[in-house]
């Protein structure tokens, strides 16, 4: 009796198996990830062959690993356990820190600024003179009426001042399309729930902008025909096109290839 695998273990497929399946169901190119995730072409082909001597370590292929999970649409926790169980456990950190750690400098104490301290003393001493005499001419005078407590006009009875009615504010969606220029499609992404990456692109099919777009982060984005747009994880990106709210952008880990033109904006 022979002692092996289960047929589960041989049947599950390798990380890079996964990657690459994952990518095709996404119906995205190893050039798109590339462009998306900014990893070389090489190490995409190389890590879909179960190949990751090109990562340049554990540590970089953990994070090429999740970083290509992420723009295909998948988990990576499975694969990351499953990487560190092929190579015998996630080694312990070293106790390396100290050698890194910052040298903190000390800062000097400051000394009294005496420049300072005479300006604001005679500074101090004139606007007293001059008080003083300001008050002492005002106690001289003969009119009495001026230097009594009635000197101070009293306000004519009168109707309290009625609030004056706010007007109704616009939806926010509608003074947005109103501030839009009509000869051009403007696009706003947020990473509002989570990071995402992303890539945004003229008609012309030049790139405007490409990376990992991260949480709390906005871009904008303004072409005169259209913007192209390709999400990593659309679920967490909030977008307004030509100044209104794009509703249901996609599911979060989804990859979503989005375009958009002037007018009133519809996805797809």
């Amino acid at each position: 009796m022979s002692i092996g695998n289960s047929p589960q273990e041989d049947e599950r497929p390798s990380i890079g198996r996964t990657l690459q399946q994952a990518r095709i169901n996404a119906g995205l190119t190893v050039d798109e990830v590339s462009s998306t995730t900014r990893v070389r072409i090489p190490i995409i082909h190389a890590m879909e062959q179960d190949d990751f001597s090109r990562c340049g370590g554990d540590v970089y292929a953990r994070g090429h690993i999740r970083t290509l999970a992420r723009a295909v649409g998948i988990d990576s926790t499975g694969l990351i356990e499953t990487y560190d169980a092929e190579r015998g456990g996630r080694p312990r950190p070293s106790q390396a820190a100290p050698v890194f750690e910052a040298e903190r400098i000390r800062p000097e104490p400051r000394r009294p600024n005496w420049t300072a301290a005479m300006v604001a003393a005679i500074v101090a001493v004139v606007g007293f003179v001059g008080f003083t005499l300001f008050n002492g001419g005002a106690g001289n005078q003969d009119d009495p009426v001026a230097a009594g407590p009635s000197a101070t006009p009293s306000k004519a009875p009168g109707k309290p001042n009625a609030a004056k009615p706010s007007r109704p504010r616009p939806e926010p969606s509608d003074s947005a399309i109103a501030g839009v220029p009509a000869n051009k499609v403007v696009v706003k992404l947020t990473a509002e729930k989570d990071q995402t990456w992303m890539s945004a692109k003229d008609h012309n099919g030049k790139t405007l902008e490409e990376g990992v777009l991260k949480r709390g982060a906005s871009k904008t984005f303004t072409d005169s025909k259209r913007i192209d747009l390709v999400l990593g994880n659309a679920g967490a990106v909030q977008l307004f096109v030509n100044g209104k709210e794009i509703k249901n952008v996609g599911d979060g880990g989804q990859v979503q290839r989005l375009s958009y033109t002037r007018g009133d904006p519809v996805a797809g």
